[in-house]
């Protein structure tokens, strides 16, 4: 199951972080893994875009990212990923656990 933990402070998403394997299909064919993949890509590189300067670490079946500022706009990115990857899972039931963490 790919495990997508949320961080949120004061109202706003300041980051996430993802790891894990949906299990939907063997890796290199999973669906569900190629679309969070590509979806937190996108989010991580729309992120520094458009000037929230990113933390973002990368490892072994894992990837954080934070936004070191933070708009309302940056917030705006980081909760579509979540409706994406609840798209998804409501796609795909059982792949993905999302949980939102109040830092």
């Amino acid at each position: 199951m790919v495990r997508a933990q949320f961080y949120r402070k004061n109202g706003s998403y300041i980051g996430f972080s993802l790891s894990g394997h949906s299990g939907y299909a063997e890796s290199g064919s999973d669906v569900v893994c190629a679309a969070v993949s590509s979806a937190v890509q996108l989010t991580a590189n729309a992120l520094d875009e458009f000037g929230a300067e990113p933390e973002i670490s990368v490892g072994d079946n894992i990837i954080r990212c934070r936004a070191g500022v933070i708009s309302e706009e940056h917030s705006r990115m980081i909760g579509l990923l979540k409706v994406h990857l609840e798209a998804v899972l409501e796609e795909f039931p059982g792949t993905i656990k999302i949980t939102i963490s109040e830092v």
